[in-house]
């Protein structure tokens, strides 16, 4: 079984760096004497953008297209991302209600009054235009949404299969995710909260699990395109802050009191230790938020650059090379969705645990 699940896994691998390979070659076709620009290539993919750029077709591109919505001193405005021809150096201008719209590195920019065009200064900044409250569902928020959808799915046909089930043999996705919650809550929330307090945990341990899970394996698919809402800092962030505050309203009289008035310590290491364990406090949600992030993000990026190599070297003879590194990292990426989902659920129940322990 165990040799079932590792070829699995490596042709998975060996499918999604294939498929990078045809998406990275988007950038460079056929006879096109531009000069490659990696970076470029590497952060288009990697960042959040108003639609889904799925493929190059006889140089045109096929993209699915989202909802823009801006606040502006006019009210609100709405539009499909279609309107910019797939154009992000703000050349494109899009006038609604008198007005006019750019959109330049993934960002829609407000045309000042009498300009027609977007003007740019020595670095590339829009001097021209302001930005308006843009309320747009980019790829990340619609993937967001996918996600949770297919959680509900998930966990009610589950609930559905329970009752439906005479013996309490979990049947169909049931048997798939009752090990799962079984792990989570015998090897994540009972050891790290304790016997007695765990179970008002689990409904956010649960979630925060199985939706970084999923997210992550999302962005692995190549046709989403980069739609990696756990490479996206504003997420984790999110994630990481409500960790914060669960632990923080859990905190009981022993946990503040080891922070502000640490018992069985000398009167001047105590006034030492608290600007100590204050900035703990605020430490341990920002390494959950940043430690998600650059590990989703690094994973991409490193793929990425591997198969930019070969458009670097204009040559073929470099592809097994880059592809052989690519699928290694692409076996690591499949593994560590699951790694990091663990991780982070691991860590807040950690927190949960040190803010409820009683005093011995």
């Amino acid at each position: 079984m165990k040799i079932n699940i590792f070829k699995n896994v490596i042709l998975s691998a060996l499918f999604l760096t294939v498929f990078n390979i045809g998406f990275a070659s988007e950038t460079k076709e056929a006879g096109d004497d531009e000069k490659f620009d990696p970076k470029e290539m590497i952060m288009h993919h990697v960042k959040d953008a108003h639609e889904f750029h799925i493929i190059d077709w006889n140089g045109k591109p096929i993209s699915l297209s989202l909802p823009i919505i801006l606040w502006t001193d006019n009210g609100l405005i709405t539009f499909m991302s279609s309107e910019f021809h797939h154009d992000d150096a703000g050349q494109e201008v899009v006038e609604k209600n008198g007005d006019k719209f750019v959109k330049f590195h993934e960002k829609i920019y407000q045309l000042n009054d009498g300009a027609s065009t977007a003007t740019f200064d020595d670095e590339y900044h829009v001097t021209n235009a302001s930005k308006p409250l843009d309320f747009s569902i980019t790829r990340n928020v619609f993937m967001m949404w996918v996600s949770v959808a297919v959680l509900l799915l998930i966990f009610i046909g589950s609930a559905r299969s329970y009752k439906k089930s005479k013996n309490g043999v979990p049947t169909g996705i049931a048997a798939f995710t009752e090990p799962l919650v079984v792990f989570v809550r015998d090897e994540i929330a009972r050891p790290m909260i304790g016997e007695h307090k765990y179970k008002r945990y689990m409904p956010y341990l649960l979630t925060v699990f199985f939706f970084i899970w999923i997210n992550n394996i999302f962005g692995l698919i190549p046709i989403i395109n980069g739609a990696n809402l756990s490479g996206n800092i504003a997420f984790t962030f999110v994630l990481a802050l409500f960790t914060f505050i669960i632990t923080t309203v859990s905190g009981n009289k022993n946990y503040w009191k080891h922070i502000f008035w640490m018992p069985g310590v000398p009167v001047p290491i105590k006034i030492f230790l608290i600007p100590i364990e204050l900035i703990g406090v605020f430490t341990k949600p920002i390494s959950l938020m940043i430690r998600l992030f650059a590990n989703i993000t690094a994973g991409h990026i490193i793929i990425l650059a591997l198969m930019s190599l070969i458009f670097i070297f204009k040559t073929w003879t470099v592809a097994p090379i880059s592809v052989a590194f690519s699928l290694f990292i692409t076996v690591i990426e499949i593994v560590v969705t699951a790694i990091q989902a663990y991780i982070f659920t691991i860590l807040s129940a950690l927190y949960f645990g040190m803010a409820t322990e009683e005093e011995h």
